[in-house]
């Protein structure tokens, strides 16, 4: 029997410049995601929540727009797992750009490029990894792009690794002596 640990994402090993990595999940935006944001930054520009308003608007299409500071939030969240699950630092986002409107009940999906790679000149646990996101609509419209960099922890470091607890109780019992015991 293989116990294979908890460990998630890439280390800075694990990338090669030019690479794409599609990011497997996407995310529905819902109404009430768009509101909860909105409320929560205190953003009261309503063409992210006054349907009427936002009717008058013709970069919209008649409907209320989903605040950006979502978008981001999603698009940078649904890369983490292949992109930065092992960062120790963001460093810089840069170049955002917004070039689509998102609106709820649309699918937002992303995808990476590696652009660049170099160690750590300060941490020798480290490498920085530097990046081209976008986000895209259910459609394959591109809604968002950014640029960032990360520090992400080398596998030979050990960070983000070896977590897991120990049961105190010993060893996961495998489907064999669970049939044993069933007798």
């Amino acid at each position: 029997m293989t116990t294979h640990p908890a460990t998630l994402g890439r280390f800075f090993e694990g990338f090669v410049v030019g690479d794409v990595y599609q990011h497997p999940l996407g995310r529905t935006i819902t109404e009430a995601d768009n509101t909860w944001l909105t409320l929560l930054s205190m953003n009261t520009n309503q063409n992210h929540f006054n349907a009427h308003l936002a009717g008058q608007n013709p970069l919209t299409q008649g409907r209320v727009i989903v605040d950006s500071g979502l978008t981001i939030a999603v698009v940078l969240g649904i890369s983490v797992l292949d992109m930065s699950q092992n960062a120790i630092a963001n460093l810089e986002m840069t170049d955002v750009r917004l070039t689509h409107p998102l609106y709820a009940g649309d699918t937002l999906y992303a995808e990476s490029v590696c652009t660049a790679l170099r160690p750590s000149a300060s941490r020798p646990y480290a490498g920085i990894v530097s990046m081209t996101t976008r986000g895209l609509n259910q459609d394959g419209d591109e809604i968002i792009s950014f640029r960032r960099s990360v520090m992400l922890a080398t596998r030979a470091s050990g960070i983000g690794q070896g977590y897991f607890p120990e049961a105190r109780t010993g060893p996961l019992a495998g489907a064999p002596a669970a049939q044993e015991a069933d007798r």
